[in-house]
């Protein structure tokens, strides 16, 4: 069961990805004087990150020792 739901978090990751990169607002150009500077906000790469701990964290709980038929 856990796998399974692992994997329908991850196809609806991949699924709800390009749907949030297309809702976003349009960016402008910078001006040349903050051509250099970075910028950007904290919220994507801190879901990635909690996405990819949860999918880690399902694999290492999944435990397949039940399903193993035992022999007679």
């Amino acid at each position: 069961m856990i796998r399974n739901l692992a994997f329908a978090t991850a196809a609806t990751m991949l699924v709800a990805a390009p749907v949030v990169a297309q809702a976003a607002p349009a960016r402008a150009p910078a001006a040349v004087k903050n051509s250099e500077e970075l910028g950007g906000g904290l919220l994507v790469p801190v879901l990635a990150a909690v996405a990819l701990a949860a999918l880690i964290a399902f694999v290492i709980i999944d435990d397949d020792d039940d399903e193993v038929p035992t022999s007679p």
